[in-house]
């Protein structure tokens, strides 16, 4: 997801993602914390626990290509006590609203740069190394999400010392779960013929995940400005797609494209259009409204696509990790 928004876009609005029963910091207040996509918001939110209050830019289901929210951002980063965005370009718009109305001394946390170095950024289809932006979809793989939770956790407990050791233990209980969830997607991703492991997405999300996982990305179909591929984009796809003998491609439902029907339907591949890479599902206070979820319905979705058995995904808990205050303080 390419957040690369006007101004006026991003400078409209806060989803307000409550967590949490207001018993969280040292002064019986919760932590305000300000971020952009649901993923990262409730990577803090497993984090933080009830300690925090997480404030998302943009809300569930929605294309934050194109969003026109109300006019309330720049007074909820007034209000912020840590700003964390992902970074690597993502969110300029979003960046200059924070430093141009955040408090005094308010943390801005950038996620993306404290977890690659510049020798380990992906340069590909949508993001040309010529651009100058990296492909910024880190969290789409869960051991760099695990990082991202890592960096929250210090920067909470810089931000609230009382904290720290509740925020340590919330993250080591998320790493706990995406160790888990990572031995799951390799027993899974193992079960895809070895000639079927490549991977044609509609929107350019999954770069870091395919390398995790021994994926092969041959391409994205979504042209890096949002719009449509041309007939002869199209045409060089379905060409592509017929020479690598691809079994299936996927879209996504946050990108609706009857471009993938013609793409599939010629080239003789299986239509998916169910992937997300910043849509949680369901809706916001459902238990399966987690990164976790989302990570295991793709899956789930691409090893089936590709020919190969999910079911090492069975059972695996989605549901948040972290754990309520009192309950931690009293044990």
């Amino acid at each position: 997801m390419n957040t690369k928004l006007s101004l006026p876009t991003l400078a409209l609005s806060l989803t307000v993602l409550a967590c949490g029963n207001g018993s969280g910091s040292s002064d019986g207040a919760t932590i305000a914390v300000v971020t952009t996509v649901s993923p990262i918001r409730n990577i803090i939110e497993n984090v933080g626990g009830d300690r925090v209050t997480v404030r998302s830019l943009v809300p569930e289901g929605t294309n934050s290509h194109t969003f026109e929210p109300p006019p309330s951002a720049a007074r909820h980063i007034a209000e912020a006590d840590l700003i964390v965005i992902n970074g690597l370009n993502l969110e300029l718009p979003a960046l200059e609203l924070a430093e141009s109305n955040k408090g005094r001394g308010v943390e801005i946390v950038f996620l993306g740069e404290a977890t690659v170095s510049t020798g380990e950024y992906v340069y590909d289809f949508s993001f040309p190394e010529e651009g100058g932006d990296p492909n910024p979809h880190l969290w789409t793989d869960p051991i760099l999400a695990a990082a991202y939770a890592d960096h929250v956790r210090d920067a909470l407990g810089r931000l609230d010392p009382g904290g720290a050791a509740y925020y340590a233990a919330n993250a080591a209980a998320f790493r706990a779960r995406i160790d888990l969830l990572d031995a799951a997607v390799n027993a899974a991703v193992s079960t895809i013929p070895e000639e079927q492991r490549r991977l044609l997405t509609y929107h350019d999300s999954f770069p870091y995940f395919g390398a995790r996982y021994g994926l092969t990305i041959i391409g994205a179909i979504q042209p890096s400005n949002f719009s449509e591929p041309s007939p002869r984009e199209v045409a060089d796809l379905i060409g592509q797609i017929r020479e690598l003998g691809v079994r299936a491609i996927f879209g996504s439902e946050v990108f609706p494209s009857e471009v993938l029907k013609t793409i599939a339907d010629e080239a003789g591949a299986v239509q998916v259009d169910t992937l997300r890479d910043d849509d949680l599902p369901g809706e916001a206070g459902d238990p399966e409204n987690t990164y976790l979820a989302m990570m295991v319905e793709d899956v789930r979705a691409i090893v089936r696509g590709l020919g190969g058995d999910a079911a090492a995904l069975d059972g695996f808990d989605t549901t948040d990790s972290w754990v309520p205050f009192d309950e931690f303080a009293n044990n």
